[in-house]
């Protein structure tokens, strides 16, 4: 099953704060631990909302907006996509994931036939 792990950030909409060379260092050695079990898709990290667009549609008008989108109270700030056995087996690797504070996400990712 595939899960979409969503890293949630309610302060995004003010310019991102690069990790300390530390921190940086863990993510990375967490990072390699997924990926060397196979179990990492894809992965990324989100600009601030400031810099985003969103589409908004209402029958034929498609209306484009600018961000930031303050109106949000949690934004995305990152994600990874993970090819895994269970729900459970995701949370697991989550929990072992070396943030000091945060809120994510998992999400089954619906796959279609012939997708």
């Amino acid at each position: 099953m595939r899960v979409l792990v969503l890293a949630k950030e309610e302060q995004q909409t003010r310019a991102a704060t690069p990790p300390t060379p530390e921190a940086m260092a863990e993510h990375q050695r967490f990072n390699g631990e997924l990926v060397k079990a196979g179990v990492v898709v894809g992965a990324g990290r989100l600009s601030p909302s400031a810099q985003g667009k969103r589409v908004q549609f209402e029958g034929k008008k498609r209306t484009v907006i600018d961000g930031p989108f303050a109106e949000s109270k949690e934004l995305v700030a990152g994600y990874w996509l993970w090819e895994v056995r269970s729900i459970d087996e995701a949370l697991e690797w989550l929990k072992r994931a070396p943030y000091d504070g945060g809120t994510f996400e998992v999400r089954q990712v619906s796959q279609y036939e012939g997708a």
